[in-house]
């Protein structure tokens, strides 16, 4: 047979099989390079927190929190995009450096060494920085952004430099409140035995028995006439904890914060619109706790059914008849709609004994909705059992198409892998003949 008028020359069986073998080993390199470049493109659209870190010398960077660790010294710490605090440096007696005690006063200690830092973990909602002495910090990552200093069985001395055009301003010898050049307000808490003021440059110092902590509180969102009652709480020592529930980077992330000793808080979405929280104390005296829970974590915050060991709470008319329940026959429960643009609610737990104690929130909405939950459940499930014609799940069959698509193939269900075996079957194929 003649092609363009000219004779059609066919190729001996070896010089055909050299051809096809080497048209294989061309496509196997080629696909083993498309293979390659598509991993490494989608290993690139992964995030890579820890080389984000490594370049912009972050030690932490969350959802409501950022700061640095320097050698002696937390820096940088900013809550809600607005730096509160230029640095906070904490020092042990026992390193010998603690420069409180006698006639010292408070007021003029402006600067201090600093125990050496480093992060010694993190965790969804939190980081725990310790020091070569006996203190720690730990950073929360809630919209408070709270840091806790615990002196952590030795006296400490702590100074906390304000951000630039911050002020700051001394309420009692307990507490100091700070406000940042952009308005957002901030105070120091002395839980336990010890002292806060303003020193002479304008900055804050802090001194703590061994059992005690400071705290601080930022208000981004601005301050509730209620916060001071929560930190009069805080202050106080009646309040043992606070708890956040909420969600960050699209899932739920619990955050607890102890206020006292021997006091261990836990917190979880147990089932679907429920929180559940377990305080235990080592001391039978009851205490409040405070919790934040959004609308992502119980379903609605408008009405929420508090139960405490398993029985509906009362809920208390004022913070006083919620004072009153600690020591009395039932414990009783206080909410506050929270007045940022999300949606969450603020709820005091009056608790009125110890030792453990399980506090369950839920919204109203979901126990009304449970009857067509449960049928809509029923209904998928069935749905979700019904078979395709080449005998699989219709859920095993969304699963091998999320699979396909993730390596990279641009057609549904024909990757590289699949092209890859038909080329390579023609190409065997061509060798046989």
């Amino acid at each position: 047979m003649a092609t363009n008028g000219f004779p059609r020359r066919s190729l001996p069986p070896d010089a055909m099989r050299r051809t096809a073998t080497a048209a294989l080993l061309a496509v196997l390199v080629a696909a083993s390079a498309v293979s390659t470049a598509a991993a490494a493109a989608a290993t690139s659209t992964q995030p890579n927190a820890t080389a984000a870190t490594a370049q912009d010398g972050s030690a932490y960077a969350g959802t409501h929190v950022q700061f640095d660790v320097r050698e002696n010294a937390v820096a940088n710490y900013t809550v809600g995009g607005d730096t509160a605090l230029d640095s906070v440096k904490v020092q042990s007696e026992s390193d010998g450096g603690s420069v409180v005690g006698g006639s010292v006063d408070l007021s003029t200690v402006t600067s201090i060494r600093g125990s050496a830092l480093s992060v010694s973990a993190s965790a969804n909602a939190r980081a725990e920085i310790a020091t070569e002495g006996s203190a720690s910090m730990t950073a929360h990552d809630n919209d408070h952004g709270i840091l806790v200093v615990e002196a952590g069985g030795d006296d400490q001395t702590v100074v906390a430099n304000v951000s630039s055009g911050a002020s700051a301003e001394s309420e009692s010898e307990k507490q100091v409140e700070v406000t940042t050049e952009n308005g957002t307000e901030g105070a120091f808490l002395v839980v336990g035995n010890g002292s806060v003021t303003v020193n002479d440059d304008g900055d804050v110092a802090a001194n703590l028995d061994g059992d005690s902590r400071l705290v601080f509180r930022a208000y981004p969102d601005g301050k509730a006439e209620t916060a001071e009652q929560v930190e009069a709480h805080i202050e106080s020592g009646t309040a043992t904890g606070e708890v956040y529930v909420e969600r960050q980077d699209g899932e739920l992330v619990a955050d607890t914060v102890s206020y006292s000793q021997g006091t261990a808080i836990e917190a979880e979405q147990s089932a679907e619109d429920t929180v559940s929280v377990t305080v235990n104390r080592t001391r039978e005296e009851g205490k409040v706790v405070v919790t934040s829970v959004s609308e992502a974590a119980v379903g609605t915050v408008s009405d929420l059914n508090v139960t405490v060991d398993g029985e509906a709470s009362v809920e208390a008319s004022s913070y006083s008849e919620l004072d009153s329940a600690i020591g009395g026959d039932s414990s009783k429960y206080v909410v506050e709609q929270s007045t940022s643009a999300e949606s969450k609610a603020n709820v005091y737990v009056a608790l009125n004994h110890f030792s453990e104690r399980q506090i369950e929130m839920q919204g109203s909405d979901s126990t009304e909705e449970t009857t067509t939950e449960s049928t809509t459940t029923q209904s998928d499930s069935t749905a979700d059992s019904e078979t395709t014609d080449s005998g699989t799940t219709a859920e095993e069959t969304a699963e091998s198409s999320d699979g396909s698509s993730e390596s990279g193939g641009s057609a549904p269900g024909f990757g590289v892998g699949a092209a890859l075996l038909a080329v390579v079957g023609a190409a065997l194929y061509a060798v046989r003949q």
